[in-house]
């Protein structure tokens, strides 16, 4: 294996040695921030139960399934019922009705019911038409179907909210409070005073940067004595004690490195993470507009990922695309593998240790372009854009970008994605995530061969802090139209042969 160093951000072309890590410690994990070092690695989801979707979809298949047989008969094929059964579920899980917040309503879903039911029925008229001419649904009839399906469907769901509700009365779940008072407090004594909410409060975890510099006492009116959490030690022993299933964070959680190595760790645990409070007030954009509340604290679920509706059809895309390349440039690859393995010796591909969605590191594949070099400085190293031991093969395939196609593999494994924010080394995430607030949130979508800050021009020495600014502006406005300008504007400069 030989390693060398990448695209780079703004700064010195190599780090002095204070700076730089001890070749032991190269392969990093994510930043986790003080006293969170010394925690063991997690388990995922060990002792954590979610919520399951089963009941919801159960009932939304049984008022399209009784719709239908009530307006097209008992004599309705199967395989039409079937679809249109399919065809609602992926409707409402567009549409985010599987993911409702912690206080949902029937009454709150029936917009998005009723939409969806029109959708559907007027997909179903077009094929009893299409099938069967002379048996046309009346305009009449089609409206009965929609108004019926639609009261069906909040009927069934009202059931499963209510008993939900009842559930989590008699068996709350343990809940982890993050932030600082009086917020936090006063949110952990209205969730113990409301158990409709399912969530038991059990300890208060502050960030590391956010302790107050004398002990302090519960504010007056609070009520709730609970434990404040500050090192890892008593984090992971409240969170295997109590079997923690949530996590509610009433501050931004993207924005210091103590309360993102904080989020983190309640991912690797499994925990589900909410936001609530001012927080979630001023974030509350789609595909969340209107928080939830938890008794007048607005919450919703944190956004760690991109939304989900996209999610299947970004990674069809990526796979359906990556593959057909992969298998139009394989001449061009044979000929970059020769190309390199004559004019520079063994060696040809080169693995570095990169961080993608959520903080995990994978293993990334290049075409070599410069001599093999130490795992120390291709950790530390910045651009190679100068650097003489650049050979000429190595040159020409940096301006061609053609050094990347490799990566084409990393993204059918799912490692990577065509589009989305670039991956960097553990040790400049540690870095950059100290010191720029939003960098750390670009890590809730899968890193990509190309994203929106390399078709601005981010790309090499240029500014970090810009680069994660585009790259949160490509994640909360992802659409799949955004990603094909993207790739169409990237073959574009490929053509501008510029130097990296």
């Amino acid at each position: 294996m030989t390693t060398e160093s990448a695209d780079a951000p703004h700064a010195a072309r190599v780090l002095p040695p204070s700076a730089a890590p001890r070749p032991a410690t190269v392969a990093v994990r994510p930043p986790r921030g003080p006293g969170l070092e010394t925690l063991p690695p997690p388990r995922p989801g060990r002792g954590v139960r979610r919520r399951t979707v089963a009941p919801l979809m159960a009932a939304d298949c049984l008022a399209t399934m009784g719709t239908a047989l009530l307006v097209l008969g008992p004599d309705t094929p199967p395989t039409l019922l079937g679809a249109m059964a399919l065809t609602l579920l992926l409707l409402h899980a567009q549409a985010g009705l599987y993911r409702p917040g912690p206080a949902p309503s029937a009454l709150g879903d029936l917009p998005a019911l009723l939409g969806r039911a029109a959708v559907c029925w007027c997909a179903t008229a077009a094929v009893v038409a299409a099938v069967r001419p002379g048996q046309a649904l009346p305009l009449a009839l089609l409206v009965c179907a929609v108004a019926a399906h639609t009261v069906l469907g909040c009927g069934g769901r009202g059931a499963v909210y209510r008993t939900r509700r009842g559930a989590a009365r008699r068996t709350p779940r343990a809940t982890l409070i993050v932030g600082t008072d009086p917020a936090a407090r006063q949110l952990a004594a209205a969730l113990h005073a409301h158990p409709e909410y399912g969530m038991r409060p059990v300890g208060l975890v502050t960030p590391a940067s956010m302790l107050p510099a004398v002990p302090d006492a519960p504010p007056a009116g609070a009520g709730l004595p609970l434990p404040r959490l500050t090192s890892a030690q008593d984090i992971t022993r409240a969170v295997i004690q109590h079997t923690v299933r949530d996590a509610v964070f009433t501050l931004p959680p993207y924005a210091d490195p103590h309360t993102f190595a904080l989020l983190r760790r309640f991912i690797d645990q499994g925990s589900a993470i909410w936001l609530a409070g001012a927080a979630a007030a001023r974030e509350g954009r789609p595909p969340h507009p209107d928080p939830d509340h938890l008794w007048g604290f607005a919450c919703r679920p944190l956004d760690t990922a991109p939304p989900r509706h996209g999610s299947w059809v970004k990674r069809a895309l990526d796979i359906v695309l990556a593959g057909l390349a992969l298998v139009a440039a394989a001449p061009v690859l044979l000929g970059c593998a020769l190309a390199v393995r004559l004019g520079d010796g063994p060696g040809v591909i080169f693995r570095q240790e990169r961080i993608g969605r959520g903080g995990r590191g994978f293993t990334l594949l290049k075409f070599r372009t410069l001599p093999p070099c130490d795992a120390h400085e291709a950790a530390t190293r910045w651009s190679v854009v100068d650097d003489g031991r650049v050979t000429r093969v190595g040159r020409l395939l940096r301006r061609t970008s053609l050094d990347g196609l490799p990566q084409l593999w990393n993204v059918l494994r799912g490692d990577m994605s065509l589009v989305g924010p670039r991956p960097e080394r553990p040790f400049f995430v540690q870095q950059f995530t100290r010191s720029y607030a939003e960098y750390g949130a670009r890590h809730r979508m899968p890193a990509g061969i190309t994203g929106l800050a390399q078709v601005h021009g981010l790309r090499g020495d240029t500014s970090v802090e810009d680069r994660a600014r585009f790259d949160n502006l490509y994640i909360d406005s992802w659409s799949l139209w955004q990603d094909i300008r993207i790739m169409l504007r990237t073959v574009a400069r490929l053509f501008r042969l510029e130097d990296r």
